[in-house]
């Protein structure tokens, strides 16, 4: 038997939380603006205030938990990557030097074949 994954669907609350989010958010951006006549340590007080009010907002919403959770599954996954050795990056960097290297001779040698081709020996085109 087959399951399968069932997809929670928004409930109003949780729009009125995303809603929220994005209200504080740009009245965080607001103040910070309005706010210049009082010195720039309020200024960003406000900001970063009023930008910690919108995470801890957006958090406590169904898709705020599931962005959390999504972080920390790809956390887990990048723990388990095998980064290679720096002697093995150098060793690539070569290796893609070295194809690109012979690649553009091997273009140029093309190019100038065919050159002469048609120009000097079908059209007799003499440089």
């Amino acid at each position: 038997m087959a399951t399968s994954q069932v997809e929670t669907v928004s409930t109003s609350a949780d729009k009125a939380k995303l809603a929220g989010a994005v209200a504080l958010v740009i009245a965080a951006i607001a103040g910070f603006y309005l706010l210049t006549k009082q010195g720039q340590v309020v200024q960003w007080g406000v900001l970063l205030l009023g930008l910690a009010a919108a995470v801890v907002v957006f958090v406590t919403s169904e898709p705020g938990k599931e962005f959390v959770a999504f972080g920390r599954d790809s956390w887990r996954e990048v723990k388990k990557v095998v980064w290679p050795s720096r002697k093995e990056a150098i060793q690539m960097t070569a290796y893609v030097i070295g194809f690109c290297a012979v690649m553009a001779l091997f273009l140029w040698l093309t190019d100038k074949t065919l050159e002469w081709l048609f120009y000097d020996v079908i059209l007799g085109w003499k440089k």
